[in-house]
Formats: structure tokens, sequence, C-alpha cells
């Protein structure tokens, strides 16, 4: 026998899922309506600073090393072997003492052949002067000739012109020996001529021979002085700092042989980030470290071209250098920019990169840390200037919190 089977009722069941939707919305809402917990920040693990007003001192710190003030290079005049190396780097020396020896035979020889050039010259002035004095002699007896015959001939003239006028020569033979006295007048002339013309030309050869004589000693000098510049000797006293040299090693003229360096000159050469030299500028002063003492000095120079990120400064240090000083030490360097009287100013934050700035401020519990919008102006190696959105003794968090970028307040724990 069937029996007949009851469907359940649909409208029970719609009520029940009704129901239960509503409940899941109403849950939402209360969830939604819930503050939302503040993260917790150990207090340990971050920096907090106050803000105070006074006077900033804007600095830029940066690496460097000691170098001598004054380096003397010393290159090869002429091309040699090196045949001997009496000192080492490190050493001090004095003025005019040995630093290396070089030989060339080829120096050697041309200067020998700049002084038989020198000889030569020599002998042909000689030479010279004894042909022209001789020439000379030659035209002053000449000369004395002609003046004897032009003074007889004068005299004949004179007594042949008073023997004419009492008719006792013939016009003919007066004529005659008046113009005979006019051709010895004429030749002696003309002989004291040629004497001041060779007197003259006398003068220039001479001078040209001597210029020769000059021009020959002059090389010889300087053959001499190749000669001797293989046997190199410091110029002052100080420390060699290099000598980069082996025995038996050819060197070429021009080329470097030893770096001589002043003792006790020293400066510093600091390596400041190009993003810190805008504001370096000759005459800061300068306190340089030497992990011995402090060392006061000042900026002379800065370099105007950047080179690996950084701007090369150099110091010069004045007083007294701190024990342990010497070349290629390394220091470390501040440099005051300037200093910015009664403003408000607070340690430099981790992420100070631009004029605005997010950071956390400290509430009057000391428990919690409030974002706040802060204005900044001119920056310094730890400290940076505020202008807006702090005031003088509140206390923010400067270390770096950009993993609560989305955070607007936090507790500290």
């Amino acid at each position: 026998m069937d029996i007949p089977r009851q469907l359940p009722k649909k409208r029970g069941r719609r009520l029940a899922i009704a129901a239960g939707v509503l409940a899941l919305v109403l849950i939402a809402v209360v969830v939604a309506s819930l503050p939302t917990a503040t993260p917790g920040v150990d207090r340990a693990s971050v920096i907090v600073d106050s803000v105070q007003r006074g006077t900033m001192v804007r600095e830029v710190r940066a690496p460097g090393t000691l170098v001598p003030e004054r380096v003397r290079l010393i290159s090869a005049l002429t091309a040699g072997r090196i045949e001997r190396l009496p000192v080492r780097p490190g050493a001090t020396v004095a003025g005019g003492s040995d630093l290396l020896e070089m030989s060339n035979p080829d120096v050697q020889l041309e200067a020998l052949e700049a002084g038989r050039q020198v000889t030569a010259a020599e002998a042909a002035l000689v030479n010279l002067e004894t042909a022209l004095s001789t020439q000379r002699l030659t035209q002053q007896a000449a000369i004395a000739s002609a003046r004897a015959a032009s003074s007889d001939a004068s005299r004949q003239a004179t007594m042949l012109t008073s023997l004419g006028r009492q008719q006792l020569v013939s016009l003919n033979e007066m004529a005659q020996a008046n113009e005979k006295a006019t051709e010895q007048s004429a030749r002696l002339a003309a002989e004291r001529a040629r004497l001041e013309v060779m007197d003259g030309a006398m003068a220039r050869q001479i001078a040209l021979q001597r210029s020769e004589v000059q021009r020959a000693r002059s090389i010889a000098e300087f053959q001499a002085a190749r000669v001797a510049s293989m046997r190199v000797r410091a110029p002052e006293d100080g420390v060699l700092q290099t000598l980069p040299l082996e025995l038996g090693q050819w060197v070429v003229p021009g080329q470097v042989l030893a770096t001589l360096a002043q003792p006790g000159r020293l400066k510093a050469v600091l390596r400041v980030p190009e993003t810190q030299a805008r504001d370096v500028v000759p005459g800061q002063g300068v306190a340089v470290d030497t992990r011995n003492g402090i060392a006061k000095g000042r900026v002379v120079r800065v370099d105007p071209t950047v080179q690996n990120g950084t701007v090369t400064v150099e110091v010069a240090l004045d007083g007294p250098l701190p024990r342990g000083a010497r070349a290629d030490l390394s220091v470390d360097g501040t440099i005051e920019i300037d200093r910015l009287p009664d403003v408000l100013h607070v340690g430099r934050p981790a992420t100070a990169q631009g004029e605005s700035i997010e950071l956390f401020r400290l509430e009057p519990d000391g428990k919690h840390a409030t974002r706040v919008s802060v204005k900044l102006g001119r920056t310094a190696v730890n400290a940076v200037q505020v202008l807006q959105g702090l005031r003088a003794g509140d206390r923010v968090i400067i270390s770096d919190m950009t993993q609560f970028d989305n955070v607007a307040r936090i507790k500290l724990q």
C-alpha cells in the first residue's frame, strides 16, 4: 500500500536564510564601527629628539687624507740607465744630496763634441781677429803712402803755380802739377774711407764670430748640464716620497724620477659628497680629526669638478699638527658652513630629503605619537631647521618610520 510523502515547507526555509543574512550584516556593521587598534612600537627601537630654539651650526663632514702641502717632482733631463740608488722612499734628505745616478755614453760623447766645437769657434775668432788686424795695418800703411804722395804733389803744384805766375814754367806743367795734387788728395780720401769701411766690417765680423763662440759655449754648457743631471740631487731639504725605479732600469727624458715633500707642511684633502658641497667656499673654518687630536684649518680651494660623486676640498692646517700626523694619514674633516641664530631646530630625521616631511610627534602622555606635517629649512650634518609644524619643546621621532606610512597614530611600548 502506497503512503503519500509530505514535501517540506519552503516558506520556513526562506525565513531561516533571510535571518542568517541579516545576522551577518549586523555583525559586519558592528565590527566596522569598532575603533582601529593602534599599532605598537618598541620605544628602544626609535630615536626621539626635542625641538629647540637657539643657534644652529651648519656643518659638513667628509673623510680625507693628509698630503704634503708642497710636493716637488724631480724629472729626468736626459735618458739614461739607473746605476745607483743610495736612498729609498721615506728617507729625509738634505738639499744637494744624491738621490740616484744614471749613465749614458751617448750624452758624454755629445758633451765632448760640444767642447770641441767651442775650441774650434774660439780658434776661428782668433784667426779672424788676426787677419782683420793685418788688413787694417796694411790699409793704414796705404793711407800713409797716400798722405805722403798727396803732400808731395801739393808742394809741387804750389811751386809750379808760383813759377808759372813769373812765367818761368809753361802753363801745361803748372796744370799737370795741380791735377796731380788733386789726384793724390782724392786718393788719400779714398784710402781713409776704405779704412772706415774696413773698421765697420771688422766690428761686424768679429761680433758675428763672437756670437758663434757664445752659441757653441751655450751648447757645451747644456751638454755639460745633461751629463751632470745624470747624477740626480735633491733640490732642497725634504722627505723622499716616491722613487719608483730599480737598478738597470732605462728612463726617458721627462720621466718622473722621484717626488720630494717638504717636511712638516701638510694639508688635508677632503672628499665632500656632491649634495653637500654647494655651500662650501674658501675661507670657512675646518676641524680635522687625525685620531690623535684635532687640527684647525681653513678651506683654501674647492675643486670645480665632481669625481665619483664627491668634490675635492683642500684645507690648509694652521698651527702645529697633532702627534703622529704624517702624509697619507686618513682623517675626518668637519667644515663649518654658517651659524643660524635664534631658529627652531631638531635632530636631522633619517628621511629628511625635501622641504616637507611627516614626523610622529609624541603626545603629552609620552606613550602615543601622532603624525604631523613639518616644513624644513636649511640642513646640517645632524640637525635641520624647522619652519612650520612644530614648536619648541615638542618631542618627535627622527628615526626611520617608513613602515608606518599608512598609520596616523602609534603607541610606544
